[in-house]
Protein backbone atom coordinates (compact mmCIF):
# COMPACT_ATOMS: atom_id res chain seq x y z
CA UNK A 1 0.00 0.00 0.00
CA UNK A 2 2.93 2.39 0.63
CA UNK A 3 4.32 2.05 -2.91
CA UNK A 4 0.84 2.42 -4.29
CA UNK A 5 0.23 5.60 -2.27
CA UNK A 6 3.47 7.14 -3.59
CA UNK A 7 2.51 6.26 -7.15
CA UNK A 8 -0.76 8.15 -6.80
CA UNK A 9 0.52 11.02 -4.67
CA UNK A 10 -0.66 14.50 -5.61
CA UNK A 11 2.91 15.82 -5.22
CA UNK A 12 4.16 15.16 -8.68
CA UNK A 13 2.49 12.46 -10.79
CA UNK A 14 0.41 14.95 -12.83
CA UNK A 15 3.39 17.12 -13.65
CA UNK A 16 5.49 14.06 -14.42
CA UNK A 17 2.79 12.75 -16.75
CA UNK A 18 2.65 16.05 -18.62
CA UNK A 19 6.40 16.15 -18.98
CA UNK A 20 6.51 12.53 -20.13
CA UNK A 21 3.84 13.14 -22.80
CA UNK A 22 4.86 16.06 -25.04
CA UNK A 23 1.50 15.98 -26.83
CA UNK A 24 -0.32 16.76 -23.61
CA UNK A 25 2.17 19.49 -22.75
CA UNK A 26 1.83 21.02 -26.22
CA UNK A 27 -1.96 21.01 -26.02
CA UNK A 28 -1.88 22.69 -22.65
CA UNK A 29 0.55 25.38 -23.86
CA UNK A 30 -1.53 26.16 -26.96
CA UNK A 31 -4.86 26.33 -25.16
CA UNK A 32 -4.86 27.39 -21.51
CA UNK A 33 -8.59 26.63 -21.15
CA UNK A 34 -8.30 23.10 -22.49
CA UNK A 35 -5.16 22.64 -20.41
CA UNK A 36 -7.11 23.36 -17.23
CA UNK A 37 -9.78 20.89 -18.22
CA UNK A 38 -7.12 18.36 -19.16
CA UNK A 39 -5.49 18.62 -15.75
CA UNK A 40 -8.82 18.30 -13.93
CA UNK A 41 -9.79 15.26 -15.99
CA UNK A 42 -6.43 13.64 -15.34
CA UNK A 43 -6.69 14.34 -11.62
CA UNK A 44 -10.20 12.89 -11.50
CA UNK A 45 -9.08 9.85 -13.48
CA UNK A 46 -6.12 9.25 -11.20
CA UNK A 47 -8.38 9.70 -8.17
CA UNK A 48 -10.75 7.07 -9.52
CA UNK A 49 -7.84 4.71 -10.13
CA UNK A 50 -6.54 5.37 -6.64
CA UNK A 51 -9.87 4.49 -4.99
CA UNK A 52 -10.32 1.42 -7.20
CA UNK A 53 -6.85 0.18 -6.30
CA UNK A 54 -7.38 1.02 -2.62
CA UNK A 55 -10.66 -0.90 -2.59
CA UNK A 56 -8.99 -3.89 -4.24
CA UNK A 57 -6.16 -3.93 -1.72
CA UNK A 58 -8.53 -3.51 1.23
CA UNK A 59 -10.69 -6.38 -0.02
CA UNK A 60 -7.61 -8.60 -0.20
CA UNK A 61 -6.67 -7.73 3.37
CA UNK A 62 -10.27 -8.30 4.50
CA UNK A 63 -10.28 -11.74 2.88
CA UNK A 64 -6.99 -12.64 4.60
CA UNK A 65 -8.36 -11.49 7.96
CA UNK A 66 -11.58 -13.46 7.53
CA UNK A 67 -9.62 -16.58 6.60
CA UNK A 68 -7.32 -16.22 9.62
CA UNK A 69 -10.28 -15.66 11.96
CA UNK A 70 -12.09 -18.65 10.50
CA UNK A 71 -9.03 -20.85 11.10
CA UNK A 72 -8.77 -19.63 14.69
CA UNK A 73 -12.44 -20.32 15.36
CA UNK A 74 -12.21 -23.76 13.77
CA UNK A 75 -9.26 -24.72 15.97
CA UNK A 76 -10.55 -23.35 19.27
CA UNK A 77 -11.31 -25.95 21.87
CA UNK A 78 -13.04 -25.57 25.20
CA UNK A 79 -15.34 -28.02 26.91
CA UNK A 80 -16.81 -28.43 30.35
CA UNK A 81 -19.09 -31.34 31.20
CA UNK A 82 -20.73 -32.95 34.23
CA UNK A 83 -21.83 -36.49 34.99
CA UNK A 84 -25.56 -35.79 34.83
CA UNK A 85 -28.27 -33.27 35.62
CA UNK A 86 -30.59 -35.51 37.63
CA UNK A 87 -32.87 -34.08 40.30
CA UNK A 88 -31.97 -36.98 42.61
CA UNK A 89 -28.53 -38.27 43.50
CA UNK A 90 -27.58 -41.23 41.30
CA UNK A 91 -24.40 -43.29 41.21
CA UNK A 92 -22.32 -45.04 38.54
CA UNK A 93 -20.53 -48.20 39.70
CA UNK A 94 -18.96 -50.03 41.22
CA UNK A 95 -18.18 -52.21 38.17
CA UNK A 96 -16.19 -55.40 37.77
CA UNK A 97 -13.88 -53.71 35.26
CA UNK A 98 -12.64 -50.25 34.36
CA UNK A 99 -15.22 -48.11 32.53
CA UNK A 100 -15.00 -44.77 30.74
CA UNK A 101 -17.03 -42.12 32.53
CA UNK A 102 -19.72 -40.78 30.21
CA UNK A 103 -20.36 -37.15 31.12
CA UNK A 104 -23.84 -36.44 29.82
CA UNK A 105 -24.47 -32.87 30.91
CA UNK A 106 -22.76 -30.28 28.69
CA UNK A 107 -21.89 -26.82 30.01
CA UNK A 108 -19.77 -25.90 26.99
CA UNK A 109 -18.45 -27.84 24.03
CA UNK A 110 -16.82 -25.25 21.80
CA UNK A 111 -15.53 -26.97 18.67
CA UNK A 112 -17.44 -30.18 19.52
CA UNK A 113 -14.20 -31.79 20.68
CA UNK A 114 -15.92 -33.77 23.46
CA UNK A 115 -18.11 -36.72 22.45
CA UNK A 116 -20.82 -37.36 25.02
CA UNK A 117 -21.60 -40.76 23.47
CA UNK A 118 -18.10 -42.11 24.08
CA UNK A 119 -16.80 -39.85 26.87
CA UNK A 120 -13.74 -39.07 24.73
CA UNK A 121 -12.17 -35.64 24.29
CA UNK A 122 -10.30 -35.34 20.97
CA UNK A 123 -8.04 -32.26 20.60
CA UNK A 124 -8.69 -30.54 17.25
CA UNK A 125 -5.09 -29.34 16.99
CA UNK A 126 -1.74 -29.98 18.63
CA UNK A 127 -0.86 -27.83 21.62
CA UNK A 128 -0.71 -27.54 25.38
CA UNK A 129 -4.05 -28.15 27.07
CA UNK A 130 -5.27 -27.58 30.61
CA UNK A 131 -7.39 -30.46 31.93
CA UNK A 132 -9.31 -30.59 35.19
CA UNK A 133 -11.18 -33.56 36.64
CA UNK A 134 -13.23 -33.71 39.83
CA UNK A 135 -14.85 -36.91 41.11
CA UNK A 136 -17.33 -37.29 43.94
CA UNK A 137 -19.21 -40.10 45.64
CA UNK A 138 -21.71 -40.32 48.46
CA UNK A 139 -20.39 -43.06 50.70
CA UNK A 140 -23.81 -43.68 52.21
CA UNK A 141 -25.01 -44.84 48.78
CA UNK A 142 -22.50 -47.69 48.41
CA UNK A 143 -20.81 -49.26 51.43
CA UNK A 144 -17.09 -50.02 51.77
CA UNK A 145 -15.93 -48.75 48.39
CA UNK A 146 -13.94 -45.76 47.23
CA UNK A 147 -14.28 -43.10 44.59
CA UNK A 148 -11.37 -43.39 42.19
CA UNK A 149 -10.57 -42.75 38.54
CA UNK A 150 -7.68 -41.90 36.28
CA UNK A 151 -7.05 -39.59 33.36
CA UNK A 152 -5.83 -41.37 30.24
CA UNK A 153 -4.37 -40.24 26.94
CA UNK A 154 -4.45 -42.88 24.21
CA UNK A 155 -4.85 -45.58 26.88
CA UNK A 156 -1.90 -44.36 28.97
CA UNK A 157 -2.54 -43.16 32.54
CA UNK A 158 -1.29 -39.61 33.16
CA UNK A 159 -2.92 -38.89 36.55
CA UNK A 160 -4.96 -40.75 39.17
CA UNK A 161 -7.72 -39.58 41.52
CA UNK A 162 -8.53 -41.56 44.66
CA UNK A 163 -10.26 -41.21 48.01
CA UNK A 164 -11.18 -44.12 50.25
CA UNK A 165 -14.21 -43.88 52.50
CA UNK A 166 -13.22 -41.95 55.62
CA UNK A 167 -15.00 -40.61 58.66
CA UNK A 168 -17.51 -38.61 56.65
CA UNK A 169 -20.04 -39.87 54.14
CA UNK A 170 -18.67 -37.95 51.15
CA UNK A 171 -15.54 -38.64 49.11
CA UNK A 172 -14.03 -36.44 46.42
CA UNK A 173 -10.77 -35.77 44.58
CA UNK A 174 -9.56 -33.24 42.01
CA UNK A 175 -6.63 -33.01 39.61
CA UNK A 176 -5.46 -30.17 37.37
CA UNK A 177 -2.83 -30.94 34.74
CA UNK A 178 -1.31 -29.29 31.69
CA UNK A 179 -0.50 -31.71 28.88
CA UNK A 180 1.03 -31.45 25.45
CA UNK A 181 -1.43 -33.21 23.17
CA UNK A 182 -1.48 -33.97 19.47
CA UNK A 183 -4.46 -33.43 17.21
CA UNK A 184 -6.50 -36.63 17.24
CA UNK A 185 -5.36 -37.89 20.65
CA UNK A 186 -8.04 -39.55 22.76
CA UNK A 187 -8.43 -38.26 26.31
CA UNK A 188 -10.81 -39.94 28.77
CA UNK A 189 -11.61 -40.18 32.46
CA UNK A 190 -11.61 -43.85 33.42
CA UNK A 191 -13.64 -45.11 36.41
CA UNK A 192 -11.54 -47.80 38.04
CA UNK A 193 -12.78 -51.28 38.87
CA UNK A 194 -14.58 -51.39 42.22
CA UNK A 195 -14.99 -47.61 42.46
CA UNK A 196 -18.03 -45.41 41.97
CA UNK A 197 -19.13 -41.82 41.41
CA UNK A 198 -22.38 -40.04 42.31
CA UNK A 199 -23.95 -36.86 41.06
CA UNK A 200 -27.09 -34.77 40.61
CA UNK A 201 -27.80 -31.31 39.28
CA UNK A 202 -25.30 -29.90 41.78
CA UNK A 203 -22.64 -31.21 39.33
CA UNK A 204 -20.04 -32.62 41.69
CA UNK A 205 -18.35 -34.68 38.94
CA UNK A 206 -16.88 -32.53 36.19
CA UNK A 207 -14.40 -32.79 33.34
CA UNK A 208 -13.03 -29.58 31.80
CA UNK A 209 -10.37 -28.85 29.20
CA UNK A 210 -9.19 -26.02 26.98
CA UNK A 211 -6.32 -25.12 24.68
CA UNK A 212 -3.68 -22.96 26.35
CA UNK A 213 -1.59 -22.44 23.20
CA UNK A 214 -1.12 -24.25 19.90
CA UNK A 215 2.20 -25.81 18.90
CA UNK A 216 1.54 -26.55 15.21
Amino acid sequence: MRAFAVEYSWNGPVQTTLQADPRVASACLSDQTSCGCCLIQKQIKRLEQYFEKSTEELNKELTKSKTALSNIRASRSFFSVALNNDTRMSCNGPYTKDMFIMYKYIFFNLGNSYNEQTGIFTPPRSGVYSLTVTIYALAASVKNVATCANLQVNGQVVATLFEQNGQDIEDSATIVVSLKLKAGDQVVVNLLKGCFVCDNRSHYNTFTGFLLYATD
